[in-house]
């Protein structure tokens, strides 16, 4: 079980005066609250989806490193906002029509443990 504590991220526009808060509130992630078929499909878009970007061994390529090392700097739920919402600019689309947070969260959790 893990926790996720109420965490208050700025949108990197900030500096162009588009700034917003985003307020995760204490999240529990319970692997078992995740169908295995759920746990399932989602390594799956990892795999396929995640990887056509950043790379079947997740060391990078059009999108960055998905590998713990690289995402150290930043927080569980930074990274769950950036999946949610895609980056402005760049080929990365939001996954929240297709994830829910939770599971987001999940991925994130899984990447960081390189599973």
């Amino acid at each position: 079980m893990t926790w996720l504590v109420i965490t208050v991220i700025l949108n990197p526009d900030y500096l162009m005066g588009k700034l917003f808060f985003i307020l995760l509130m204490s999240v529990n992630v319970d692997a078992n609250e995740l169908s295995r078929e759920r746990q399932e499909e989602l390594r799956n878009i990892l795999k396929h989806d995640c990887g056509a970007c950043h790379g079947v061994t997740r060391k990078g390529g059009l999108g960055v490193s998905l590998l713990p090392e690289a995402l150290a700097d930043k927080s569980n739920a930074w990274l769950v906002q950036t999946i949610q919402e895609g980056v402005k600019g760049t080929p990365m689309p939001p996954w929240k029509m297709l994830i829910t947070e939770q599971e987001t969260l999940w991925l994130v959790e899984n990447i960081l443990r390189r599973k």
